[in-house]
């Protein structure tokens, strides 16, 4: 074999991958798109820094030595305090998922500072329990800013400075367990692959086999169509969801303040939500591998990381909290960790569960729209 010769074969061989490469489009949007996505996600969405964390104060005792003590709250930059009238507001705030922490300074709080110890009381939203842990910390730097600063003036930063003693709890999750805040998003990420990622396959299968054009002379509907190839997964999720709740139950011991049929019933609802996108997409493409991969774009990778699963949305920026709030696993993640942490706050069922309905409305009629009966 002649060197000329392999050479001649090789080049020949790589302008014919070139070109099929270019006539793929799919292998292109992989290759190229999915890089520059990764990159700009990781380098400007994710973070884990807690800033502008919401801090409700109460102050029962409002005189100006409890004001004072309380004023490095608004010079953080990572703290956004507001005041509440009383203990119950501040609670329904904290309920709603509209307050991260509650400060509560008591009645008696200026006559326990001149005694030299004023004590403050700090309740934390245990949902998140690396944010509460985290936020914990910079209240805690906040309320030593005037003892310091008493310190400095003093010339001594120990002797005779009255200082702020917080007493910490943290609701939902007592003992601060990450698992209590992982384990119930963890069915979020398994409805989104079992759903959109299985379903991409079904009607790019039948493009590509041809079967499809042959439903299209019965008097089979669009949404009939739909419907039979939805039901077969529709079974599978739900045996997925129920080991799921299985595992958190008794494996992880997580608890379920929520009512067991509403979280069922609002998985199910998400379950058909990523049944239908899956479905859509693969109508769609009609390309198994450009599914798969448009699927796993579109589905997995957002549910993974713009949903709220691994750090707060609030702490990415703003054209980044635009897109997670476009994505129903958003809404699904943050109901399903309101009802495992918090229990049943209908608000925020009736909410999430009137968007994701929507979304399987208008998925299911996009892709009965793709399946009219027509040969492109």
């Amino acid at each position: 074999m002649s060197a000329s010769g392999f050479a001649t074969r090789l080049i020949a061989l790589t302008r014919k991958e070139t070109r099929q490469m270019m006539r793929d489009r799919s292998n292109l949007v992989v290759g190229l798109l999915l890089p520059v996505v990764l990159i700009l996600l990781f380098g400007y969405g994710l973070s884990f820094d807690v800033k502008n964390a919401r801090v409700t104060v109460v102050l029962e005792d409002s005189s100006p030595i409890a004001r004072d003590a309380v004023a490095g709250l608004h010079r953080s930059e990572y703290l956004a305090p507001v005041l509440a009238a009383n203990m119950h507001e501040a609670q329904q705030m904290m309920r709603a998922g509209q307050t991260d922490a509650i400060l509560r300074v008591p009645v008696d709080f200026s006559r326990q500072l001149a005694a030299g110890k004023g004590r403050v009381q700090l309740l934390l939203n245990g949902v998140d329990s690396t944010t509460a842990s985290t936020l914990e910390g910079y209240v805690n730097g906040a309320l030593a800013i005037p003892a310091q600063q008493q310190g400095d003036r003093a010339g001594n930063k120990d002797t005779g400075v009255a200082r702020v003693v917080i007493a910490q709890r943290m609701w939902f999750n007592e003992p601060g367990e990450s698992t209590w805040y992982f384990v119930p998003g963890l069915i979020v990420l398994v409805m989104t692959l079992i759903g959109a990622f299985l379903t991409s396959l079904l009607i790019a299968r039948e493009w590509e086999r041809g079967t499809l054009e042959s439903l299209f002379v019965t008097p089979v509907r669009p949404l009939e169509l739909v419907l039979s190839k939805l039901a077969p997964y529709v079974v599978i999720g739900f045996i997925d969801l129920v080991m799921c709740l299985l595992a958190a139950k008794y494996l992880f011991r997580v608890p379920m303040l929520g009512s067991l049929w509403i979280i069922i019933g609002s998985s199910m609802l998400y379950l058909m939500v990523s049944l239908a996108l899956g479905l859509f997409i693969s109508g769609a493409m009609k390309n198994q591998f450009a599914a798969s991969q448009m699927a796993l774009l579109t589905s997995f990778m957002p549910a993974m990381m713009l949903s709220g699963f691994i750090f707060d949305l609030r702490n990415v920026p703003v054209v980044i909290q635009i897109v997670s709030n476009l994505l129903p696993a958003t809404h699904f993640m943050s109901l399903i960790k309101t009802l495992f942490m918090a229990g049943d706050y209908w608000p925020d069922i009736l909410k999430s569960c009137a968007i994701l309905a929507l979304y399987a409305l208008v998925l299911i009629a996009a892709t009965c729209r793709k399946l009219r009966k027509t040969l492109d």
